[in-house]
C-alpha cells in the first residue's frame, strides 16, 4: 500500500521538495544567515511531512473500504468512498453508470430466462399429450414395428425430461428436497423404467442389492442414474450392466464400446460428444453434463472410468459429510 500511495503521489511530493529546495536557494543568496534559510527549509519538510502522514493516513482507508467492497454479489452505489475532486465525480458517474446497464442487463436476463423455462414447461405438458395417445394406440400392437415404434417413443419421453431438467438445473435449488431414501428403491424404479431398452437391446441387467440409505433428492438422483442406465445400453448392445455399491459409491458397470483415452477428460463437458457421438449421430453431449451438474448441487460426485472396447464404470459418491436432513 505504501509503495502505491508513492507511485501515486511521487510527483506531487518532488515538486514540493524542489519548491522547498528553491526556496532555501532563493533565501540563502540575500546574505540571509544559513541557519535561517535552513530553519525555513525544515518548516516546510515538516509541514509537507505531516500532510503527507494525513493524507496517506486518508488512503489507506479508502483503500481498504474498496478492497472490501470486492467479491459482494451487488455493489451499492452509496457504499463507496466520497468522491474527492472533479475527477473521482467521473468515475463514481461511470460506475453508476456501468451499474445501471449491469442491473438492465440482469433484470432482462432474469425475464428471458424465465419466459423460457415458463413456454418449455407449458410446452412438456402439452406434448405429453400425444404422446400419452400414441402409447395407448401403441399397446395392442405387439408386432416388431410396434415393439420399435414403442421404444423410439419412450425416447422422445426420455428427450422431452431432459429439456424440462436442462432449464430448471440453474434455477434457485427450490426444487430440491433432501431426504433420507433407499437407494435400492431409486435404483428400482429407474430399472424399471428402461426395462423395455433393456430388452430390445438384449443387454442384461444385474441389479444387486446395496442395503444403503442415502441423503438426497430421490427425483434428481433417479435421473442422474437413468441417464447412466441410457448410456449404457446404448453403448453396450447385446452386453451386461452392473449395479452395486462399494463403500459409499454406487457404481454402474457395462461391458460396451467403452470410451476413448483422450475423450474421457471432457466427457462432463456441455455439448460434448467425443468420438462415440460421432459415430451414432443421435448423441447430444447433454446427459453427462446434467449428470456432473447435479451430483454438484446434491453434494455427490461422479466420476468415470473406461477403456475402449472393454467397457465403462461410472462412480456416483453418495457420501455427505455436509447435507442436514429436512
Amino acid at each position: 500500500m505504501i509503495l502505491g500511495y508513492l507511485k501515486e503521489r511521487i510527483w506531487f511530493v518532488l515538486l514540493l521538495a524542489a519548491c522547498v529546495g528553491i526556496f532555501a536557494g532563493v533565501l540563502s543568496l540575500y546574505d540571509l544567515p544559513p541557519e535561517a534559510a535552513g530553519y525555513a527549509g525544515l518548516l516546510c519538510l515538516a509541514a509537507l511531512g505531516l500532510w503527507t502522514a494525513v493524507d496517506f493516513i486518508r488512503y489507506r482507508r479508502k483503500i481498504r473500504l474498496l478492497r472490501s467492497m470486492l467479491g459482494q454479489a451487488s455493489l451499492l452505489m452509496d457504499q463507496l468512498p466520497e468522491a474527492v475532486g472533479p475527477k473521482e465525480e467521473v468515475y463514481h458517474a461511470l460506475l453508476r453508470e456501468l451499474d445501471r446497464d449491469r442491473r438492465d442487463a440482469a433484470s432482462a436476463a432474469d425475464a428471458w430466462r424465465r419466459e423460457t423455462v415458463d413456454y418449455y414447461t407449458l410446452w412438456v405438458h402439452q406434448i405429453k399429450t400425444p404422446i400419452a395417445a400414441m402409447r395407448l394406440m401403441l399397446q395392442g400392437d405387439d408386432t416388431e414395428r410396434g415393439r420399435e415404434l414403442a421404444a423410439e417413443l419412450f425416447r422422445v419421453e426420455r428427450y422431452v425430461e431432459l429439456v424440462l431438467s436442462y432449464l430448471r438445473l440453474d434455477g434457485s435449488g427450490s426444487d430440491y428436497v433432501l431426504r433420507e431414501y433407499a437407494l435400492d428403491g431409486i435404483l428400482r424404479k429407474a430399472a424399471r423404467k428402461y426395462a423395455p431398452l433393456f430388452i430390445r437391446g438384449r443387454v442384461s441387467l444385474d441389479l444387486r442389492e446395496t442395503g444403503m440409505t442415502v441423503l438426497t433428492d430421490e427425483k434428481w438422483l433417479q435421473l442422474v442414474v437413468e441417464q447412466v442406465l441410457s448410456n449404457a445400453v446404448k453403448y453396450a448392445p447385446g452386453g451386461r450392466v452392473t449395479v452395486r455399491a462399494e463403500m459409499d459409491q454406487l457404481l454402474i458397470e457395462d461391458d460396451g464400446i467403452g470410451i476413448a483415452q483422450e475423450d474421457l477428460p471432457r466427457v462432463f463437458e456441455r455439448g460434448f460428444t467425443g468420438y462415440n457421438g460421432r459415430v451414432d449421430k443421435r448423441s447430444t453431449g447433454i446427459g453427462l453434463y446434467l449428470c456432473r451438474q447435479i451430483c454438484a448441487k446434491l453434494g455427490h460426485t461422479i466420476t468415470v472410468d473406461s477403456e475402449q472396447g472393454r467397457g465403462t464404470r461410472v462412480a456416483i459418491g453418495l457420501a455427505r459429510p455436509f447435507l442436514e436432513v429436512e
